[in-house]
């Protein structure tokens, strides 16, 4: 009894005392963020048919759906075309900045505006990427995200590099960012713009009131006990969104890989046969050609996925056997990117597999980067080497001390001393 009365105060105390997986929410936060601005950058010439008042998908057509299904988008609150390239420069901004991880909370929160917005625009535009990005978004939210490789870390580590030297570091950008987006927020809630979906407004609001008290308990408290309480339900909070996240890319594969079990054409190691002569799946013909041209390679790859889909959950207690199965996967979404011409689904699902990525991988990685960095760019402030000095009287070197000086060689011939 003392073993698991122990057992599961260790637990609780793990949960409750740290944020888990810094460098895995991080690599989601890179990734879905990344994954995101691409999109809309290359899709930036054609955002009018895709989310704009030339869509296939009208207004009014999209305004009857949101209002059967209750999703939450904020460019049925106008049809102005300067609205929707508001909304839409404004989904740009808000995924580049929480690629950089500059107040993250908040820019996670806008972020999820942005994909929801143009997405549930028009939801028959988008393919399973999309779905991975839609759902991943709501759930970074709850996430501590920006502990590590982001800007919110860099500026809390000199802010505490300057509280050691007994400096104020004042926090001016926090409140002005709070003060525009509280405004934003009641100015969406008239005129029944949120009637249909409550929990994206309560959401944000729940955040924007959140980022209040925490502010609130660090300024005024005068003592560090309501900031440890606010510490401990950030951690648990963010330490269920993880586990929520794993749960929800474990359900991914396994629903496709039993899925493929199902099906006829995987049963007889033919299914990765047909995407690739499908010409809407066939940027490079003649790289799907070479692929296609071996009927055992296309079996093995047809079997092989199907078993490591279903396998995948099942590994996760067997570190090795689920890094092997992870690598595979990571890889088959590379090929996938280039072979089936789909590089912003493979983007959102290797940012999905990256929340299983060992640690000690992820560190080695960022040492790595970081290294690269410094020798493309030096540092301004590094500290110049004098050149080396020769001793007096050596060759090269001042002459020494009270030593006579000689008279210039011309032609070759020492001239008289002085």
């Amino acid at each position: 009894m003392n073993r698991l009365s122990l057992a599961v105060s260790r637990a609780i105390a793990r949960v409750t005392d740290s944020a888990l997986g810094p460098y895995q929410t991080a690599v989601l936060r890179i990734g879905f963020g990344l994954t995101w601005l691409l999109f809309l950058l290359r899709e930036y010439p054609h955002r009018q048919e895709l989310y704009g008042p030339d869509s296939p998908w009208s207004w009014d057509l999209a305004a009857q759906l949101v209002g059967s299904n209750d999703a939450f988008t904020v460019l049925l609150w106008s049809d102005s075309q300067v609205w929707f390239e508001a909304v839409y420069a404004l989904a740009v901004l808000f995924s580049l900045l929480l690629l950089l991880g500059w107040r993250t909370r908040t820019m996670a929160a806008l972020f999820m505006v942005g994909v929801l917005t143009l997405q549930n625009r028009s939801v028959f535009m988008g393919d399973g990427g999309d779905n991975v990005l839609h759902i991943m978004a709501v759930y970074l939210v709850f996430t501590r995200c920006g502990r590590v490789w982001s800007l919110d870390a860099r500026r809390a580590r000199r802010a505490e590099e300057a509280r050691a030297r007994g400096e104020r570091t004042p926090d001016r950008v926090g409140p002005a960012l709070w003060a525009v987006l509280g405004p934003v927020l009641l100015l969406g809630a008239p005129a029944d713009r949120t009637d249909g979906d409550w929990f994206i407004p309560a959401l944000l609001w729940a955040v924007w009131l959140g980022q209040a008290v925490w502010w609130l308990a660090g300024r005024l408290a005068r003592t560090d006990q309501p900031r440890i309480l606010l510490d401990v339900v950030a951690n648990v909070v963010h330490n269920g969104a993880l586990l929520v996240i794993m749960a929800e890319a474990c359900l991914i594969y396994a629903t496709a890989g039993w899925y493929k079990v199902q099906g006829s054409r995987w049963q007889d190691g033919t299914a990765v046969h047909y995407p690739l002569h499908l010409e809407y799946f066939s940027p490079w013909p003649s790289l799907a050609e070479l692929f296609t041209a071996s009927g055992t390679v296309v079996m093995l790859v047809t079997y092989v996925t199907v078993v490591v889909q279903v396998a995948f959950p099942f590994t996760l207690f067997n570190r090795r056997v689920k890094n092997v199965l992870l690598s595979f996967m990571i890889l088959e979404h590379a090929v996938i990117a280039v072979v089936l011409g789909l590089p912003f689904f493979s983007l959102a699902m290797i940012a999905a597999d990256a929340v299983f990525l060992p640690t000690s991988f992820l560190r080695r990685t960022g040492r790595l980067a970081a290294r690269a960095r410094e020798r493309l760019r030096p540092r301004a402030d590094a500290a110049v080497v004098p050149p080396q000095r020769r001793p007096d009287g050596a060759p090269g070197g001042p002459p020494a001390v009270g030593a006579a000086e000689a008279a210039p060689v011309t032609d070759g011939v020492p001239g008289p001393r002085t």
